[in-house]
């Protein structure tokens, strides 16, 4: 397994967030992750990226256990997390940021390259690069805070609430963003409030509900599962 997690529990203080969560993701895979919020998916992905240390359990990547890894050594193995919110540095420009992104690789000559690659993923930020962060439209702020991912240079892109506030239309471009990011190479974890969504595009697909894994299986089944119909989408 590329990503492998093992009956991880977490919590904040004495509050227990997650229990016993196991999971996988597949190299060269879309996986998803659904639930309503408030389910722990955030704490989940703060918890694989080094942000927060678990109560128990193991966290493994590419068959290296995790737990006792600090974020910056996390991201220095491939993975990448494009956090809710986006959390840009605001007062800087675009270009900056995306630059912020790269910033482990130091004096790497491929950082010139790989910031003409985002531009061409991206093109509306090119058309943006010295324009400051915090002035963007919120789907570009998106488009941005992947951006700035990818010039980590991942093996692993978790992606976290990627629709969040924003237009249908500009979600539809951020999708095509994803799918072509996972196309040159990059395996991509979707943590997703939007059912339909996540499972729509991804391979496989987990349903977190109250701290626990409740389900898993091929996206298509899952968006297919007459309980996810009626719990999360109404129908």
């Amino acid at each position: 397994m590329f990503l492998e997690v093992k009956n991880l529990n977490v919590g904040y203080g004495d509050v227990q967030v997650l229990w016993d969560v196991s999971f996988s993701v597949d190299k060269g895979m879309i996986v998803s992750l659904v639930g309503a919020n408030g389910a722990g998916k955030t704490t989940l992905l703060k918890t694989i990226s080094g942000l927060i240390r678990p109560m128990g359990g193991e966290i493994l990547f590419d068959g290296k256990p995790l737990t006792n890894l600090s974020s910056k050594e996390i991201v220095g193995l491939g993975i990448v997390h494009v956090p809710e919110g986006r959390r840009l540095f605001p007062d800087m420009s675009v270009e900056e940021n995306l630059l912020m992104g790269a910033y482990r690789r130091g004096k790497d000559p491929k950082v010139a390259d790989d910031l003409e690659r985002v531009y061409e993923i991206f093109p509306r930020l090119k058309e943006r690069r010295k324009q400051k962060s915090g002035s963007l439209s919120g789907g570009e702020q998106q488009m941005c805070a992947m951006a700035r991912g990818l010039m980590a240079n991942p093996e692993l892109l978790l992606v976290d609430e990627m629709s969040l506030g924003l237009a249908p239309l500009i979600v539809d471009d951020l999708v095509d963003i994803v799918k072509a990011i996972h196309k040159e190479g990059t395996t991509v974890f979707i943590v997703e409030q939007d059912v339909h969504l996540a499972l729509s595009n991804s391979d496989y697909g987990y349903v977190l509900a109250t701290g626990h894994i409740m389900m898993e299986g091929p996206s298509k089944e899952l968006l297919n599962n007459k309980q996810i119909k009626e719990v999360f989408l109404g129908l």
